[in-house]
């Protein structure tokens, strides 16, 4: 019996995304459910009770939450093509440190990059530009931060550049300037089917982020 794949899912959330890059990697045909998260589904709350969050990957009818941990499912539940996590325990767990220093580091001060202003947001700018410079310390002159190969840490951090056009608009500054090697990466991950594919387009997540401030009253 074929695989029954679901993934409950918001277009521009990059946690999501780590799912779509992971699946489209593996080769893995799937359902995709784009969620309404101010009226979420009956399937989601089911899915999801603890929670309410996107993504859930439902396989076979049995959910898994948390995109890191939906990342590592995936790469251990479908194994034949596309290796993301090094068969190496000591570099498995070294790609796992980074991934979480993304979710502590880049993700919070991204977020409030572009959600706050003034002495907050320039603190949130330095810290992302800052997190930035230690990625970049840990890429070095690797193609990718595995090494020679696409893995767990590049899902884990590739679709955050989707919003570096929205946050550099929003904090007045530039990635690329800043942390070129990591736009220089991206650009690279970017030519990949699978992330090409699954990130969405760089104006329209910034169009998204306006109306958000509009709603917060920051616009």
């Amino acid at each position: 019996m074929a695989d029954e794949v679901v993934l409950l899912d918001f277009w521009p959330s990059f946690f999501g995304m780590r799912a779509r890059i992971a699946l489209a990697e593996k080769g893995i045909y799937y359902q995709y459910r784009d969620e309404d998260l101010q009226d979420k589904s009956p399937l989601l709350l089911q899915m999801n009770p603890v929670n309410k969050k996107i993504p859930v990957l439902v396989h076979n009818g049995k959910p898994i939450c948390e995109s890191l941990i939906i990342v590592q499912y995936i790469d251990e539940t479908w194994k034949g093509k596309s290796p993301l996590l090094p068969s190496n325990p000591l570099q498995q767990a070294q790609a796992r440190f980074w991934a979480d220093y993304v979710d502590k580091k880049i993700f919070p001060s991204l977020r409030d990059t572009w959600s706050t202003t003034g002495e907050q947001q320039e603190a949130a700018r330095k810290e992302f530009i800052e997190a930035l410079k230690v990625l970049e310390g840990e890429l070095g002159e690797k193609p990718y931060f595995g090494g020679d190969s696409f893995g767990f840490l590049d899902v884990s951090l590739v679709p955050f550049y989707s919003w570096f056009y929205a946050v550099e608009k929003c904090g007045n500054f530039s990635t690329e300037a800043e942390s070129p090697k990591i736009i220089a990466w991206a650009k690279r991950c970017m030519e990949r089917e699978s992330v090409a594919k699954s990130l969405p387009d760089s104006e329209k997540v910034y169009n998204y982020v306006l109306e958000n401030k509009k709603k917060m009253g920051l616009e």
